[in-house]
């Protein structure tokens, strides 16, 4: 068998990560990345196109003190005072955040995914309970980030943290106040000197922005995002990379700009998502209506299925009209049909044959519960190998948004999908056919795992054409993951990967007129 191997060698640590044509072994354990040191500044950031805002000057940053000013000066000893004091562990921080605003609040949410990504177990009376936003500490606890919801706070951290360093590159240069290891000469540097001006504080704007949108997303866990928020303003007064008045200001636009984008997802429809009992019946008897069997839960007792109407939420690169006459993918075969059977029993036949690399490779792809989700599995991948190519911060944001942005409206796009043609999944039609690693409660066709990674591909093809193929070997092998795994036709897995690939092809198109290339 070909292989294809990918090393991935981070500055700080000898981790590799091996992606082999039929198995991708990333380790994740011990991980560290290289202190954030770019080739180039992008300095014009500040002329880039905003996704949410009108203009990068849209919401105001006031004039900073000089640099003479008895306040400013106050602001440098308070950096001495820090730097005179110095611990192990101030500088372990120092060197955590100085790998990069955008990777770390990332983390952070992959993170907080992870610990929510949790399903609510059945009442005594075999009803389900459903995560409130309104009361999100009461069982369960809000959020239950599944893949939809997951992929959706990706794209929202990611957007606002983008629009974020927009505003704030906006106002560096503009006032182009000077880091204050270039005022004073007392001052210590702790991290790789930035030529960029100090204010407002780009790690601020990202942290400001990151904050608020992950205080709506996971209302439960503020005081552990706060701490998060008050390490990182510490690392960079510790580092000498910003004083006071460069951080308050970049997390005050931060704020701002999040603002906007809380506006946004209080209105996308996301709440609504999850459906109600009239409308779950109705989807089923109208597939009924067309003469195939319909999907149907097969947990005990049944569970609703998953985010019924995930496929109406607002997307960002495309409208809903576009969604439905161009990207909605054809109708799957027929239930009856000579194709379906044939699917079916080459299911079945996989799963009696499944060799232990097959096995390894469902596994690795699976990002079921207690996991960062497929998303999430997206967003690590993207960020073990933009650590290696010397991103600026805003560059950083832009990549990470433009692949988060086009995650969330695969999976619109999908679950569109999942319940307009409503496809049983192979177990429910060959009871031969079983699973261990977990039968997801919504329907098969298409197949999210294939939608979301055939979307990551394409855009990171974009954003690093030189590992193309490896990125799409990887969506296809997260792809036939989900037939080795026995969840999912292979109608549902190749048209889900082709889905995904449309979807992406529209955040290339925004790349392409960003002003970013």
């Amino acid at each position: 068998m070909k292989k294809i191997f990918l090393f991935i060698s981070l500055v700080t640590i000898a981790t590799i990560a091996v992606f082999n044509s039929c198995s991708k072994k990333i380790d994740e354990a011990n991980l560290s990345y290289p202190l954030i040191n770019p080739t180039k500044t992008d300095a014009n950031a500040g002329t880039w196109k905003p996704i949410l805002l009108t203009a990068a000057s849209e919401f105001a940053c006031a004039a900073p003190i000089a640099t003479t000013s008895p306040d400013y000066i106050l602001q440098l000893n308070e950096i001495k005072s820090f730097q005179n004091n110095i611990t192990t562990q101030e500088k372990d921080m120092v060197n955590y955040w100085g790998a990069g605003a955008v990777l770390r609040w990332n983390e952070i949410m992959r993170e907080l995914v992870a610990k929510h990504n949790l399903p609510p177990y059945q009442n005594a009376d075999g009803t389900y309970p459903a995560p409130n936003a309104a009361n999100p500490l009461a069982y369960p606890t809000f959020p239950f980030s599944n893949p939809p919801y997951a992929a959706r706070a990706y794209a929202y951290l990611s957007a606002a943290q983008y629009d974020a360093c927009v505003a704030g590159y906006f106002y560096k240069s503009l006032y182009a106040r000077t880091a204050p290891f270039n005022v004073d000469a007392n001052i210590k540097t702790l991290l790789p000197k930035s030529t960029l001006p100090s204010y407002p504080s780009e790690d601020a704007v990202v942290m400001g922005a990151s904050v608020e949108l992950l205080k709506l997303l996971f209302p439960g866990d503020q005081d552990f995002i706060n701490q998060k928020a008050e390490e990182h303003k510490r690392a960079r007064l510790i580092a000498g990379a910003n004083v006071r008045s460069d951080l308050d200001a970049g997390e005050a636009l931060g704020k701002l700009v999040a603002a906007k984008f809380i506006g946004r997802a209080r209105n996308d429809r996301a709440g609504t998502a999850g459906g109600n009992a009239t409308i779950w019946a109705q989807i089923e008897a109208d597939c009924v209506a067309k003469g195939e069997v319909p999907w149907f839960s097969q947990e005990t007792p049944k569970r609703p299925g998953m985010l019924v109407l995930f496929g109406k939420v607002r997307t960002w690169l495309f409208d809903s009209l576009t969604m439905v006459t161009t990207i909605r993918p054809p109708a799957p075969p027929l239930t009856g049909s000579a194709q379906f059977k044939a699917e079916t029993e080459e299911v079945y036949q996989i799963q009696k044959n499944l060799t232990r690399e097959q096995k390894s490779i469902a596994t690795f792809w699976s990002d079921g519960v207690g996991t960062y989700t497929p998303p999430g599995h997206w967003n690590y991948i993207a960020a073990t190998e933009f650590a290696q190519l010397n991103f600026s911060e805003a560059r950083w944001a832009r990549n990470m948004a433009l692949l988060n942005m086009s995650i969330m409206d695969a999976g619109v796009v999908c679950w569109d999908a999942k319940y307009f043609y409503y496809n049983p999944r192979p177990m429910q039609i060959d009871t031969r056919i079983k699973t261990d690693i977990g039968l997801p409660n919504f329907p098969a066709y298409i197949s999210g795992h294939s939608t979301f990674s055939g979307a990551a591909a394409t855009v990171l093809s974009y954003i690093v054409p030189g590992k193309a193929q490896q990125f799409n070997d990887m969506a296809k092998e997260a792809s036939i993951s989900r037939m080795y795994g026995a969840i999912h036709f292979r109608s549902d897995c190749e048209v889900g990967i082709t889905t995904g690939n449309k979807v992406g092809s529209y955040a290339i198109t925004r790349g392409h007129t960003d002003g970013a290339e």
